[in-house]
């Protein structure tokens, strides 16, 4: 597990509710147990300044970060999509965004990436298609410094859903189911603090559920087979969070002081 992605995780899931920022010391405090050592976490902290996910803010607890508005915009549409909230109702329509990309190869790279996180598929070159609008497009193209010329379409004969990898996608889910209780299991067994044990399970479970973002397109129910595997993963994913939710709040709020 990276620093950096941790840290997303521990502001996304953590934090946000509470105000967004915390001393320095409390975010190294809940990073020890899932394996996160203090120098990473501070190595990763600068490197989200400079990229600006966070910025620098004195509180009571000491030095501490806060996240910016860009951060703050991107952990609400993760989170909503992590933890499937406000589904929206599909109209059958398809957002289609003729992309102009920038010109220098690795940030062409970073807006395909961005692009895929927020839910989009490459269907020709430069031509991204989603089931939705997502709210995020515009700033990803800002961030990359791109245009973009966006359509509704009404429909395609047959449905773009063949640009995704919907059977890498179907195979990761299966995988998910076998492994996630033995996931949880061992990283409860790993610690004796019930609390400080509940924290690290829901955090390795929700890290690893969190990559589905960068692979599941959140196509609408219509679009997928019956049996489609993701449905019961997301049962599990969410019983299992809300069962070591309790635990994992009493955890934040003693590394946070509260």
């Amino acid at each position: 597990m990276q620093a950096r992605s941790a840290l997303f995780d521990v502001y996304g899931d953590h934090l946000r509710a509470r105000g967004s920022e915390a001393p320095v010391a409390a975010v190294v405090r809940m990073l020890d147990p899932v394996g996160i050592a203090a120098p990473a976490v501070r190595t990763a902290i600068s490197r989200m300044v400079m990229q600006g996910w966070l910025e620098p803010v004195q509180l009571s607890g000491g030095r501490g970060y806060r996240t910016t508005e860009q951060a703050n915009r991107r952990l609400d549409e993760a989170g909503d999509r992590v933890y499937r909230r406000h589904l929206p109702t599909w109209d059958g329509r398809w957002h289609v965004a003729f992309v102009d990309p920038p010109a220098g190869r690795p940030v062409r790279t970073r807006l395909r990436a961005d692009l895929t996180f927020v839910g989009y598929a490459e269907l020709a070159d430069n031509v991204w298609v989603s089931p939705f609008r997502r709210a995020e497009l515009e700033s990803v193209l800002e961030r990359a410094g791109a245009t973009a010329r966006t359509a509704w379409a009404d429909g395609f004969d047959p449905e773009p859903t063949g640009a995704w990898d919907l059977g890498r996608l179907r195979s990761s889910y299966d995988g998910w189911l076998e492994a996630a209780d033995g996931l949880v299991v061992r990283h409860l067994d790993a610690h004796d603090d019930e609390d400080e044990a509940a924290f690290a399970a829901r955090f390795h479970l929700v890290h690893e559920w969190r990559k589905f973002l960068f692979a599941d397109p959140g196509l609408p129910d219509a679009l997928l087979p019956d049996d489609w595997p993701g449905r019961e993963a997301a049962a599990l994913f969410a019983s299992e969070a809300t069962r070591l939710k309790p635990g994992t709040d009493r955890f934040v709020a003693r590394c946070l002081g509260a």
